[in-house]
């Protein structure tokens, strides 16, 4: 197969890191190649050199046979390369059409040619069979349908090499299924794909190959017809995986949290629920269900507009954040970069950040108490860090996942609420949080978990709870926790809604 795009002895090193360690790979015409590995396998590093956000410290890329120095972005797009990063990066108060052009919009006489732009806009979008106009404003549009837009903008640019970085992190089913459709669209019309993901039913729904990387190296490389997910996860992390859910000998006493009566218009309406101390609750549905806003009204983010939250059987009044904390709630956010950690700030001050005014006499703080409480989670969740003063920025996603767990473990909370604990984390870092939370409910704390991935929410949960619009639309303990309850219960409630 004719090579599109090649590095050889690629090399990029970090402080204290070897990022990328001699980095032979290439992707041919026509070929959707997935590459797998746990966070810090180098994955990221790859791509960034390959997009020009990195120089790699030594190394060739060769792209159609020639060698390329890629020095930015821009080169990169010179080059036929554009990355879809999981951060899309689109400007929200421009439309569609200044989004696809942004810096080379058509002009005439110095003006920009609206007519023009509409015109090269519509014809791409038909192109991708896309819903969108060209005069529909970026930042009214779903997350779905903006990956549409970064991908219009490749085709664009007529790219050879379209690299997507975790693209469905924040998408449904059905964008799933959209998404999947444009790319093999994208691969007749000639481009070859990069996939970079950690869902590997994924890689063996979409990939014709797969690159295994693993602490900066190659370690394999696979034809997805000739592999299967239990080798391709012993070579990601250098072994298997058993019991990938393990239910705790855990015992559920009595009810710590009940919600009673919640609404808030246009949100979610009339939310009733209790969960137990011990007991692992999962919420499951589609995105856009109410989940997140439910549990951040919970918590005090948001207001809602009537209804009643009881602790212990107590009836509570938790109009901030601080109000549910001190009351023993703790809220591990879906965005751990932008809600969950500040990521300039060391691993040992981003732990300790909740429990601050404890380690503050006056005006000062005692690095002892810190550093007790840091040495404390770092040992309990195998937190991989080179120093207690290493920005955050700089772990892995997984290792940043268990800062922000150890951050709200630290207040000895009796209720955890996890929105998507393990979004963009390796299936090792999977494993790993898994069973920090069946520890958790093992020790009493009453957990929720929000996920979009139902093996997680069937393998962890003892109770399920389903939402679809707004509302609860089932509730399933033991064996009635399967997939077809699950999509049944949401799917009879659309179908309900329609009629």
């Amino acid at each position: 197969m004719q090579k599109i795009i090649e590095t050889i002895g690629l090399c990029k090193k970090f402080p204290g890191v070897q990022a990328l360690d001699d980095v032979d790979f290439s992707v041919g015409a026509r070929e959707v190649h997935a590459i797998v590995g746990e966070n810090g396998a180098g994955k990221s590093t790859l791509i960034k050199i390959l997009g020009g956000v990195y120089q790699a410290d030594r190394g060739k890329v060769i792209i159609d046979g020639q060698e390329v120095h890629i020095k930015n972005p821009l080169e990169a797009r010179g080059n036929g390369i554009i990355v879809i990063f999981q951060e899309l990066s689109l400007v929200p108060y421009l439309n569609v059409a200044e989004n696809i052009f942004l810096g080379r919009l058509p002009r005439s006489k110095g003006i920009i040619d609206k007519e023009q732009l509409f015109l090269k806009t519509n014809m791409i979008l038909k192109k991708l069979d896309c819903p969108l106009k060209a005069e529909d404003y970026v930042g009214k549009l779903s997350s779905g349908k903006k990956q549409l837009v970064e991908i219009a903008r490749a085709l664009a640019y007529e790219a050879k090499i379209i690299i997507f970085d975790e693209p469905t992190a924040s998408l449904g089913v059905k964008e799933i299924e959209i998404l999947f459709k444009n790319i093999n669209r994208l691969k007749e019309r000639g481009a070859s794909i990069l996939y970079i993901t950690h869902k590997l039913d994924e890689v063996f729904s979409i990939s014709d190959n797969i690159t295994v990387m693993r602490d900066g190296k190659i370690v394999s490389n696979l034809k997805t017809s000739e592999t299967n997910e239990e080798e391709v996860v012993k070579l990601m992390i250098g072994r298997n995986i058993k019991n990938y859910y393990i239910k705790a000998g855990k015992e559920i006493q009595g009810e710590v949290l009940r919600v009673k009566n919640f609404t808030s218009d246009g949100v979610f309406s009339d939310i009733n629920f209790t969960i137990n101390k011990g007991e692992i609750v999962g919420f499951y549905g589609l995105v856009g269900a109410g989940r997140t806003e439910l549990m951040r009204s919970i918590f005090g983010i948001d207001n809602r507009g009537s209804g009643d939250v009881f602790l212990e059987k107590i009836k509570v009044h938790i109009r901030y954040p601080l109000d549910a904390v001190n009351l023993g709630i703790a809220l591990v956010p879906e965005e751990r970069k932008e809600e969950g950690l500040v990521l300039q700030m060391s691993v040992i001050k981003n732990i300790n950040l909740v429990k601050i005014r404890e380690a503050t006499k006056g005006p000062f703080i005692s690095r002892r108490k810190q550093l007790r409480v840091f040495n404390e989670f770092k040992e309990k969740f195998s937190i991989k860090t080179s120093s207690d003063s290493t920005p955050v920025q700089y772990l892995s996603g997984g290792n940043q996942q268990k800062v922000v767990l150890s951050k709200w473990l630290s207040t000895n909370p009796k209720v955890l609420i996890l929105d998507e604990p393990t979004k963009g984390i390796d299936v090792g870092s999977k494993a790993e949080i898994h069973r920090i939370i069946e520890e958790m409910a093992k020790k009493g704390i009453a957990v929720i978990v929000i996920s979009s991935e139902m093996p997680e929410i069937i393998g962890l949960s003892d109770r399920v709870i389903t939402m679809c619009e707004g509302r609860i639309t089932g509730n399933f303990i033991g064996k009635d926790i399967n997939e077809k309850n699950l999509m049944y219960a949401i799917a009879k409630n659309l179908e309900n809604r329609s009629t």
